[in-house]
């Protein structure tokens, strides 16, 4: 079983640092590495032939100190140098040491595949000219997250030159940059693009993991999404190609967010391959029991073991070079619980790292966004996370949902919807009841969709999944979607059903990007993109998966109004607080915040909880810092028959200027006196600028 780790504060003063410059580094001898291995007996470097991937040119053995670093120098540990690890150690449960095989430094900065299917490592060459290029700062009340992906993004792009398409040059280009400025959204979240690989079971297949969460490596950049040129241009040209692609997204005021996947790796179960982690100390870094069964709260196959701070150490230093070297703007945690539990795999929101992450200096001013949830006992922790992070919020999800689809189809089909406006209410205003006043409404990432699940245009569309595709006999992919068809099952023809659907998408996204939060849309979304009903395409790298550029009517036409509801969003920060109001107080940059029924009178307690009320008028006033004074009015409809609502009157309030109506996004702006009785059409929303 594993020996007693030595404890380990995550940043403490370098001299006392044992872990300090694990990886490879430049020294006056030539390049020293230093790698981390409690269990290991013996470690050896060897320095690969440029001629053969599979011939060492020349071995060293490592050194190891009291703190279980492992170290040795040379002068041909030079850039461009290709190189592996070998490590020997007992045997018996929980451990897995195999001298045979070749293995990739947790810290290398360069990976490259040898004709056999194995990896080299080799020492990156990280020079890159900025030219002043620097990170655009957003404020997180400005953020609007797009979620896409580095290679969908452009693959259909015909304006990106063939040999760009899919690639980050791809995802760079003047047009892509320019749609997304066009758009309105400030910061693209791009899925995994750490080094990964397929899962065994999908290469039996013939199928390919697609999204990416089955990491290889932490610090080198995923090198398929390189252009070809790139790939075969030497070292650093992936690199270069990356940063390139950072700082022309910087320089057109574009932020760029990580998804990383630090709580598994692609070392799958103990019958996966084992290519790094596993074969330096299994027994330290991944979580088992006493016979070295996997401890597995990932669902994936293995679980890392965070309680260990060479682990945690790991993590932090990857999030170092990402954020300074490579100048990411934020990070977005794939199951960010699992980097919580403690060494009793509890989940603790004072974990060391989930702090370290949150308070390194050399992190600051960088966004954390965490996905709150693993798989593992107590895994749910929406709102448990400390002041500094924003989280993923899906109660806010699966309540838009209900409310605009499966409570309206509960209403078809029952002759009323379940629940009432209430729910609904809270999440348009903050989730306050899930996040502290401490924290405030950013800390709420609001979502409709993402990459996991249905598409905006499928929920509308689809009842149940269609993932057959996938080759798990559609067993894969969740069965509680929140979704209505509007009566037929996939694509229809029929000019009311289409005409449904294209309102409640409108609904969907307005309720989205009206809420106080931090929004995020899934790229395509905003022009209505089809998945064919598969909500987990996470094993198709194709058109079914990719972002299309050439759009039907219809589809334009909702890009329009998804231009416009960002553009509103930017010119109305009472729809941005950053904290939560307090009743009778003044709190700069919240929102005071009036709720009115139907009737124009403020709810009551029954109004609230009532399944018959489905009908609110949210008012609005910001409590300015930094922007003018702003009031908005935001009528909300869910039920599918038209309704009278009467404007409230309300202190400082002499009129009401329509900015968008969700039932006819064409209609002319109009100014009402309040008091003013208005008819709403079925299931829609107003959205108002009070004067």
């Amino acid at each position: 079983m594993p020996v007693n780790v030595p404890a380990a504060t995550l940043d403490p003063t370098p001299l006392a640092d044992p872990l300090r410059d694990l990886g490879v580094r430049s020294t006056r001898g030539g390049g020293e590495i230093r790698v981390w291995s409690a269990n290991a007996t013996s470690i050896e470097l060897a320095l690969i032939s440029d001629k053969d991937p599979n011939w060492a040119s020349e071995t060293i053995p490592l050194t190891r100190d009291e703190h279980g670093v492992w170290s040795g120098v040379s002068p041909n540990l030079v850039a461009g140098t290709r190189y592996a690890l070998r490590a020997t150690g007992p045997k018996g449960p929980g451990h897995a040491f195999d001298p045979s095989l070749r293995l990739i430094d947790p810290y290398a900065r360069g990976l490259a595949r040898t004709p056999n299917g194995d990896w080299r490592c080799y020492v990156q060459d990280d020079a890159f000219d900025w030219a002043g290029s620097t990170k655009p700062a957003i404020p997180l009340d400005h953020t609007v997250l797009y979620e896409a992906h580095a290679r969908g993004l452009s693959k259909l792009n015909p304006a990106v030159p063939e040999e760009l398409r899919g690639t980050y040059a791809g995802l760079a280009h003047e047009t892509a940059i320019s749609y997304l400025k066009d758009l309105g959204v400030t910061t693209v979240q791009l899925l995994p693009v750490q080094q990964f690989v397929s899962e065994q079971r999908l290469i039996k297949q013939g199928l390919t993991n697609y999204w990416g969460y089955n990491t290889l490596n932490f610090f080198t950049p995923h090198a398929a999404y390189a252009s070809r040129e790139a790939q075969f241009g030497g070292t650093g040209a992936v690199l270069r190609e990356f940063k390139g692609m950072v700082k022309l997204l910087h320089e057109a005021g574009l932020e760029v967010i990580l998804d990383v996947v630090y709580n598994h790796t692609s070392e799958e179960g103990l019958g996966g391959p084992t290519t790094s982690l596993r074969g330096l100390d299994n027994a330290s870094y991944y979580r088992q029991d006493a016979k070295g069964r996997y401890i597995d709260v990932t669902g994936c196959g293995n679980t890392v073991n965070f309680a260990l701070p060479a682990a945690q150490r790991l993590v932090l230093d990857s999030l170092r070079y990402w954020a300074n070297e490579v100048q990411i703007d934020g990070f977005r945690f794939d199951l960010a619980a699992t980097l919580g539990r403690d060494a009793n795999i509890n989940f603790d929101r004072n974990h060391p790292l989930l702090e370290a992450i949150v308070t390194d200096p050399q992190l600051a001013g960088v966004k954390m966004i965490a996905e709150p949830w693993d798989v593992g006992m107590g895994g749910w922790q929406v709102g448990n996370f400390r002041d500094g992070w924003s989280e993923w919020n899906d109660d806010y999800r699966d309540r838009v949902r209900n409310f605009w689809l499966s409570d309206i189809a509960a209403a078809r089909a029952n002759g009323s919807a379940p629940i009432g406006i209430g729910q609904l209410a809270s999440k348009l205003s903050g989730s306050a009841g899930v996040f502290t006043q401490e924290r405030g409404p950013l800390a709420s990432v609001n979502f409709v969709t993402a990459h996991d699940g249905f598409t905006l245009a499928d929920l509308t569309a689809y009842n149940q999944k269609h993932n057959l595709g996938n080759g798990e006999n559609n067993r894969d992919g969740t069965d509680n979607s929140h979704s209505f068809n509007y009566g037929v099952e996939g694509p229809s023809h029929d000019a009311v059903i289409l005409a449904a659907r294209e309102k409640a998408i409108r609904n969907l996204l307005g309720t989205l990007l009206l809420s106080a939060g931090l929004p995020m849309i899934t790229a395509g979304d905003e022009f209505g993109r089809s998945q064919r009903g598969n909500n987990n395409a996470y094993c198709h790298d194709s058109e079914l998966t990719w972002l299309p550029w050439e759009h039907e009517d219809w589809q334009d036409e909702l890009l329009q109004v998804s231009q416009k509801l960002l553009r509103l969003r930017r010119e109305n920060p009472a729809l941005r607080p950053v904290r939560f109001g307090i009743f009778g107080e003044t709190v700069p940059s919240a929102t005071q915040m009036d709720w009115f029924n139907k009737e124009g009178a403020s709810m009551s307690i029954e109004d609230w909880n009532s399944p018959q009320e489905r009908t609110l008028q949210y008012l609005a006033a910001s409590t300015p810092e930094f922007e003018e004074f702003n009031r908005i009015l935001l009528i909300v409809h869910g039920l599918e028959a038209e309704e009278t609502v009467c404007l409230p009157q309300h202190e400082g309030v002499t009129s009401y200027e329509l900015l968008w109506n969700s039932a006819d996004d064409s209609a002319a702006s109009e100014v009402h006196a309040p008091r003013t009785s208005l008819t709403l059409a079925p299931a829609s929303m107003q959205l108002f600028r009070a004067h």
